[in-house]
């Protein structure tokens, strides 16, 4: 992620716009032709799964065309997707897109946790969109080898040290409203007990209800007192500071700033939930509360209606538990294990576990590392890991012994890893930076990284073996630790766990140099076996790694979503496309899209939580809401041709699959735009709006006159608009999309 940027407005009069470029396989032949670097593959011929036959709709109820011009936006484009040819059928109440066919019944979502007074004041993230609740758990052990990477060093110190391992899980939980209710409810276990002893007296007694509460949470554990984590990592403050640090701006107001702002936001999620069963099972045998209330016709008489099978016992029940499907999430610069916890809570609420990972490389903005005990190896680096002016203003042994002081006759148990800038090339990251990459850092980060994700699977594995209980006991972010909340693994139900996970054909994800990341640990096959897929939140291309033999060639379906901002970067969108095609070679599928009017910070919380920043400085044209769905419906849809079914079967179901943004028809007419395309000096920082006060004057005002009916819609019903709102169907560009014999689940699911 490149580091902000001074922000002055663009001389709208410095750059001459085309209105189109059409995606045409060859380059121009001159320097000075309109860039037609984003172009769709030859190869875009599979179509749109087909759906089961919809119920009767009622005769009013309006079809909106996809291919149809849309009043707000500048000007009429068509996806290469279903453009022209399907329908979103929508609610003649709300005019939102309607449930797929496949699904039956209203959609079910997992109830919001209640905002709270500071959210509803300042800033405060969606509540997410899934059927199932959200879980949030923090684990930081010891890696079973310290070592060292590079030859890096600043003050004499190696600068990238591997000690511990950080990472969050967020995974389906059952939340408050799914523990057990203080009401008349005749559970199993009571029926059974009055029955064989024929005394029914006290059966709604509060010492029964609460006997049943620890039956069902195992005493102490389970869902009583769920608490919401906070956005901003503790120590809360010095994340604050860290941010500044990174940004290379005045510490004292962007620290104030972001504290006052965000230091009360909380994730949508519940610390340390029960692990979720899965979604509902129906049937007549499954004894619930609805079940039990037909059972007595009042509170009064008791009458028992037994099913025409008799209640699963314990064992069947443990059997029926879902398993779920694992993602490793890898941040990019300056970003932590919570940046992204919007995406991926998100993806939790679907039925997956997402173990985001905080690097501690130097490339995260801020990260506290605890140590264990005074073992010699996590001993403190003692790291200069200031920027470069800061570095020149004290003296290295100065600092040295400054780092060094002691506490209580002790050293620290804990060590602090700022954002790392290379030497001599702080802002390597930019596009027109002379000096380029600094690929000797990058790289040695990348292998850094790779080495957490591989503890961090080991520790899953840990989990899933029925080890949770040892793996409580080592961690290491517990109530008195730095950067720890006082509640640490308190409330986990490690059994709950035990062979939970599916630990083969895990997902790799990351969005910018994780994306890089992600796409290193595709090429290294032999060192994840168990990785299977990977997904590319807009990449930083020139940070990859190339294949440095026949062997370290992707061979694995991967998916690219780019931002349009780093779209206009060529040299990036080249690499990218790369990799893409690389696979596409190996002969698996790859696709690469771009989301129209999102800049680099889409995929992250900053977006959700600071939108008129992204507007104003970033020129961003999307709703952030809508960009993060159309993130997290476009994984989805990968995920559910690329997973083998038996790990997606129980959930799928309940996925939004209403546009099919990754599918492509064939002869689709297909553009891309340039009408937003920044001045070179901004490239991939921020778009270019033309004549900007007009537009936001005038979309504002038809808004408020006429609001159109094809803007999607989130779970309260409101509308997400941008400042420039394409419609449904007309809101990505697919750049490359295998043929369909390519892809066997989709496929079968058409057929």
């Amino acid at each position: 992620m490149p580091p902000p940027e001074d922000h002055h407005p663009p001389n709208p009069s410095s750059s001459n716009y085309s209105q189109t470029s059409s995606l045409a396989s060859s380059r121009p032949s001159t320097p000075n032709s309109q860039p037609a670097f984003p172009r769709l593959s030859s190869s875009s011929s599979y179509s749109q799964p087909s759906e089961p036959p919809q119920p009767s709709q009622p005769e009013h109820q309006p079809e909106i065309q996809h291919g149809q011009p849309h009043p707000s936006s500048p000007r009429t484009t068509t996806r290469n997707a279903n453009a022209g040819t399907s329908t979103i059928r929508t609610s003649a109440a709300t005019g939102a897109p309607s449930r797929p066919s496949h699904q039956a019944g209203p959609p079910h979502r997992a109830a919001a946790p209640p905002p709270t007074l500071r959210e509803k004041i300042f800033h405060a993230l969606p509540p997410h969109t899934g059927p199932l609740n959200v879980g949030f758990m923090e684990l930081e052990l010891p890696v079973r080898e310290p070592r060292t990477f590079s030859h890096i060093k600043r003050n004499g110190d190696y600068a990238l040290k591997l000690d511990t391992v950080l990472f969050a899980v967020y995974y389906p939980c059952k939340g408050p409203e799914e523990t057990p209710k203080e009401k008349a409810i005749m559970t199993r276990d009571r029926i059974r007990t009055c029955r064989g002893s024929g005394n029914w007296a006290g059966w709604d007694s509060a010492a029964g209800r609460k006997q049943d509460e620890e039956d069902e949470t195992g005493g102490k554990k389970g869902n009583v007192g769920l608490t919401r984590p906070t956005w901003l990592p503790r120590p809360r403050i010095s994340t604050c500071k860290g941010y500044a640090n990174f940004a290379n701006m005045p510490k004292a107001p962007v620290a104030s700033y972001f504290a006052l702002t965000s230091m009360f936001t909380k994730l949508p999620a519940w610390r340390n939930a029960k692990l979720s069963d899965g979604p509902p099972l129906a049937g007549p045998e499954e004894m619930g509360e609805e079940a039990l209330n037909r059972g007595f016709s009042d509170t009064s008489e008791l009458t028992l209606v037994w099913g025409p099978r008799p209640a699963p016992d314990a064992e069947e029940l443990r059997r029926r538990r879902a398993k779920y499907p694992v993602i490793i999430f890898s941040h990019g610069l300056g970003g932590s294990r919570t940046v992204y916890s919007t995406i991926c809570g998100e993806l939790a609420s679907y039925g997956f576990i997402v173990a985001a990972m905080e690097h501690r490389d130097g490339s995260g903005a801020r990260t506290y590392v605890n140590q264990e005990g005074s073992s010699p190896d996590l001993c403190s680096q003692n790291l200069d890991r200031r920027s470069n002016s800061e570095r020149e203003k004290e003296d290295g042994s100065a600092f040295q012994t400054k780092r060094r002081r002691k506490k209580n006759g002790k050293k620290k148990p804990y060590y602090m890893v700022d954002y790392l800038f290379p030497l001599d090339n702080a802002q390597d990251t930019r596009p027109h930076n002379p000096a380029g990459v600094d690929t000797e850092l990058r790289l040695a980060q990348i292998e850094m990284r790779c080495a957490e994700i591989q503890e961090a699977y080991h520790i899953l594995g840990m989990i899933n073996d029925g080890q949770g209980a040892e793996v409580a006991r080592r961690n290491l972010r517990k109530k008195g630790n730095k950067g720890s909340s006082s509640k640490g693994l308190i409330g986990i139900d490690w059994e709950d766990w035990t062979g939970r996970l599916f630990l083969q054909n895990v997902t790799m994800m990351g969005h910018s140099f994780g994306g890089a990341t992600t796409a290193q640990v595709l090429r290294l096959r032999e060192d994840f076996t168990w990785i299977s897929q990977g997904i590319l939140l807009d990449a930083w291309g020139p940070a990859m790694p190339e294949a440095d033999s026949e062997e370290h060639k992707i061979r694995k379906p991967i998916l690219a979503i780019g931002s349009e901002a780093f779209m206009h970067w060529k040299d990036n969108f080249e690499r990218v496309e790369n990799i893409c095609l690389e696979a596409r070679e190996a002969g698996v599928p790859s696709w690469m899209t771009t989301i129209r009017g999102s800049v680099h910070l889409a995929a992250a919380d900053f977006a959700v939580l600071y939108p008129n920043w992204m507007s104003l400085l970033m020129k961003s044209l999307v709703n952030p809401k809508r960009a993060i769905q159309l993130h997290v419906e476009s994984v989805l849809e990968f995920l559910r041709m690329t997973l083998p079914e038996q790990h997606h079967a129980k959930f799928s179901k309940a996925w939004p699959f209403e546009e099919g943004l990754l599918t492509a028809m064939e002869g689709a007419a297909n553009e891309v735009s340039f009408d937003f395309r920044p001045n070179e000096k901004w490239v991939a920082a921020r778009l270019r709006i033309p004549h900007e006060f007009k537009l936001r004057t005038r979309n504002w005002a038809k808004r408020k006159a006429q609001p159109s009916r094809d803007i999607p819609r989130n779970r309260s019903g409101r509308r997400l608009e941008g400042l420039v709102d394409w419609g449904s169907g007309d809101e990505i560009w697919v750049h490359i999309s295998p043929d369909k014999e390519e892809v066997p689940n989709v496929s079968e699911e058409a057929e």
